[in-house]
């Protein structure tokens, strides 16, 4: 198996195609087929760059790969918090054992 590895500007320019000549096709899916065969890649991953266009431009409901950056990050940022969080709990009822063994001795 062979993967290829676009361009910015050459996904630029291909999901342009598709949504500029869409209505030159019977489908998406047929001005999908046809544009990724010229390009060399598979119809779906085209098809994918297109939807993700259209989420990043607002014209399709869903989440923009900004947006969903921002919320992966977020989640990787809340397990780290989570951690130090059970650490220090852990760690305060240590501390409030030893004290308390301290004190009854």
């Amino acid at each position: 198996m062979t993967t290829h590895k676009f361009s910015p500007q050459t996904r630029r320019d291909a999901v342009h195609l598709i949504l500029e000549n869409e209505v030159q096709h019977s489908s998406r899916w047929h001005a999908v087929t046809s544009v990724s065969t010229k390009i060399g890649c598979a119809p779906q991953t085209l098809n994918d760059w297109v939807k993700k266009a259209k989420f990043d431009s607002g014209k399709r409901a869903g989440v923009s790969s900004e947006m969903a950056e921002r919320i992966k990050a977020l989640a990787h940022e809340n397990r780290e918090l989570r951690k130090a969080n059970d650490i220090l709990r852990k760690a305060s009822a240590c501390f409030a054992m030893a004290e308390f063994d301290r004190r009854s001795t």
